[in-house]
């Protein structure tokens, strides 16, 4: 077997300062290393043309790597000075938001061409629609606590009590959140170094990632565009939970919030695993109610703390807004007619189109059995009528349930990242659909999808952004398809 190359520019784990000169989709930044063998292409995520960072080799093959950003050494000409805190979930936030809309659109556009196979997508394109609270738009936010911090004028880790966000590229270490970082509420972050303060006062440890032990874990906040309620979940071990008054926990944050404050939850998560709620532990309603009310559209939504839901409502409703628009361009193809929602998450897309059809029945699928249970919930709760939800594989629904191929004129599709697997596919072309409304929290796998819808005669007839996360390099697209 022929030995393989040595790479001629780079090695895993190198360390490299990089001048940032170009911007590829997903918040990929390019840099470019020269030397006698001649040019090589690095990408680093969350980076802007213009920036000097350090980062580390992740990954090298012969024509480029892929590296993960350690820090950002010299700031882009482009970026202006913010009064947030920075953090790793808001790497462009010192990047005017116009520019921001520009890098977002021609990367996304760039992506169909090059996956989707669409070379004249810009014919096609009807929208860039900005989210309508460019700060302070999260209506959650997990917060970390760590025994592990970081010395800024050392530049090493250092022994401390923190609650607020690892530290851009690492796992075990945690950064304190001082002040707002203007994605979440502003009270709640400005008020956090006061819950750290009560918590540090106990002597109960935060958590140690790599010896895996320690007692705070996790704080997680909800809230409720709508009301401004905050629905809290303290997340601890249970090892020395004796230790610790729940109650006086409780007290605590409503001397900071008041009536603000909807609830307080304790979670017990006993696993190594790095995750908020653990498979095999509990959860439990120290204080107030487990819920809080949304509304998006008019329709009000039951939020609890496990509930999947828009993290931005806001946004969130003009996304709605233009998925409705798209099944509702074509009256004869719903009014009077079945609707297939599949992937359907909380329902809420088949709802508004319910709400705003005439006599339309709309068949909502997803895999996941507690948003199914939500969606049937909220249904309720709105009085809309024409709604059946089902929890199922979207693949083995479409099999076990015939009588749609043929029958169905709209169908709306909104997977997972990972986008929809072939199998699940090629049964979805096979119901012989008019129209297609596809949307996508990932238009890489999306415009994959596309390709292949493609070769089945389904071709774009519109398509739209949606800003939903603002200062991340995340976009949501709203794509309209019909079958020749």
């Amino acid at each position: 077997m022929p030995r393989r190359e040595r790479n001629k520019f780079v090695k895993r784990g190198q360390i490299l300062n990089l001048k940032i000169e170009d911007y590829a989709f997903g918040g990929k930044g390019i840099a470019r290393l020269k030397n006698e063998h001649g040019e090589f292409v690095v990408f680093v995520p969350n980076t802007l043309p213009g920036q000097l960072v350090k980062a580390q080799v992740k990954k090298s093959s012969k024509k480029y790597a892929e590296c993960k950003l350690i820090d950002v050494l010299q700031s882009s000409p482009d970026e202006v000075e913010m009064p947030y805190q920075d953090i790793p979930g808001a790497p462009y936030i010192k990047l005017p938001i116009d520019l921001q809309h520009k890098y977002k659109k021609e990367s996304t556009l760039s992506l169909f061409k090059k996956i989707g196979k669409v070379d004249n997508i810009e014919d096609y394109f009807d929208a860039f629609i900005s989210s309508p609270n460019v700060f302070h738009y999260r209506n959650k936010m997990e917060y970390g606590f760590s025994a592990i911090g970081y010395d800024k004028t050392k530049q090493t880790d250092v022994d401390e009590f923190t609650l607020g966000f690892k530290r851009r590229g690492t796992w075990w270490m945690g950064e304190n959140l001082e002040k707002d970082s203007g994605l979440f509420d502003e009270a709640v972050e400005t008020h956090l170094k006061t819950i750290r303060h009560y918590c540090e006062k106990t002597g109960l440890p935060p958590w140690h990632a790599p010896r895996k032990t320690g007692f705070f874990r996790y704080l997680v906040v909800r809230k409720s565009h709508k009301t401004s309620a905050l629905l809290f979940n303290l997340v601890t071990t249970s090892h020395d939970l004796s230790k610790f008054d729940l109650t006086a926990f409780a007290e605590f944050l409503v001397s900071l919030f008041g009536d603000r404050l909807a609830g307080l939850l304790h979670t017990i998560n006993d696993e190594i695993g790095d995750r908020t709620i653990a498979t095999s532990g509990s959860i439990k309603l120290v204080y107030g109610k487990d819920k809080i009310v949304e509304e998006l559209l008019g329709l009000q939504f039951e939020i609890s703390m496990k509930s999947f839901f828009q993290t931005n409502p806001k946004s969130a409703e003009k996304l709605y807004s233009k998925v409705v628009d798209y099944a509702l361009e074509d009256r004869e193809a719903v009014d009077n007619s079945v609707v297939l929602d599949l992937f359907c998450g909380t329902g809420t897309i088949g709802q508004i189109i319910a709400s705003k059809a005439n006599n339309t029945k709309i068949i909502g699928v997803d895999i996941v059995a507690s948003a199914i249970e939500d969606a049937k919930k909220n249904a309720q709760r709105n009085g809309i009528e024409g709604l059946q939800f089902y929890a199922a594989d979207v693949g083995k629904f479409l099999t076990e349930h015939p009588q749609y191929k043929n029958n169905i004129k709209t169908i709306i599709l909104d997977p997972a990242r990972a986008g929809i697997t072939p199998k699940t596919l090629k049964k979805i072309i096979n119901l012989n659909a008019k129209r297609l409304v596809y949307v996508s929290c990932n238009p890489a796998t999306q415009a994959r999808d596309i390709e292949q819808l493609g070769h089945a005669n389904y071709k774009i007839k519109k398509l739209s952004l949606v800003d939903q996360f603002p200062h991340t390099a995340h976009i949501e697209t709203v794509v309209l398809l019909e079958r020749r």
